[in-house]
């Protein structure tokens, strides 16, 4: 009985995160190819990947760097863009109950935004497991690598980028998975929220600002609302 619950949770965490492969994969492609542009060798490219691994921060540096920005300014862009994992790993990390502390070390260097997704959702309806988790992430993870090459390898046949619409497809699909969470109570305020905020922020401070605070204002309107949620004593 152990062993099958244990392939099941195997199995949810395949079923899962495979159509995410489909956004992952040309994402992926592009930071290779765009990274050999940018003159970095094959190794630095993968070293990039597998170090910093965060796909958005990633094509930043590259940009900022091609621009030839200060390395501080650089540093404080990527803070602001990358601050949302800190507020990831306070909410999952309360689901981390079975890990110990390297593993729950492990799970927070690999928390990417679909991870953090589909944690959030596992852990909504049963407990989180060790074995799916680390199936989704490993799979998520050895993908983005493997693409990544892939890129650096063909990336001349895949153009721009943008003209074909590669760059809205992560976007896209963590939207669909934040509308995900449309049942639970309060949705619709904290979406209301950070959406506004963050399109304020876009339009006044610039990006990658708007990341942060509109996160951040989401959460403090989620603090503000559950006090008066909580049911009378």
């Amino acid at each position: 009985m152990i062993l099958e619950a244990q392939r099941g949770e195997v199995a949810a965490a395949l079923s899962e995160v495979l159509p995410v492969l489909i956004a992952i994969v040309p994402f992926g492609m592009v930071f290779g190819a765009l990274a050999i542009d940018a003159g970095l060798t094959a190794f630095q490219a993968m070293g990039f990947s597998a170090a910093i691994y965060a796909g958005a921060s990633q094509l930043v540096i590259l940009q900022l760097v091609a621009l030839g920005t200060p390395l501080w300014s650089i540093l404080v862009a990527v803070v602001a863009l990358n601050f949302r994992h800190v507020l990831y790993s306070a909410s999952v990390g309360r689901k981390l109950g079975r890990f110990n502390t390297g593993e729950k070390a492990l799970a927070f260097y690999l928390l990417v935004d679909p991870t953090f997704a589909a944690a959030e959702e596992r852990a909504a309806h049963r407990t989180l497991t060790k074995r799916f988790y680390f199936t989704y992430a490993a799979v998520l993870y050895v993908v983005w690598l493997a693409s990544t090459y892939g890129g650096i390898v063909f990336g001349k046949l895949i153009g721009d980028q943008r003209a074909i619409g590669l760059d809205v497809l992560l976007p896209i699909y963590f939207l669909a998975l934040t509308l995900g969470f449309r049942r639970r109570d309060g949705f619709l305020t904290v979406f209301a929220v950070s959406a506004i905020t963050s399109v304020a922020v876009y339009l006044t401070l610039g990006s990658p600002w708007h990341v942060t605070l509109g996160g951040l204002a989401g959460i403090l309107s989620a603090v503000l609302r559950a006090p008066s949620e909580r049911p009378a004593p």
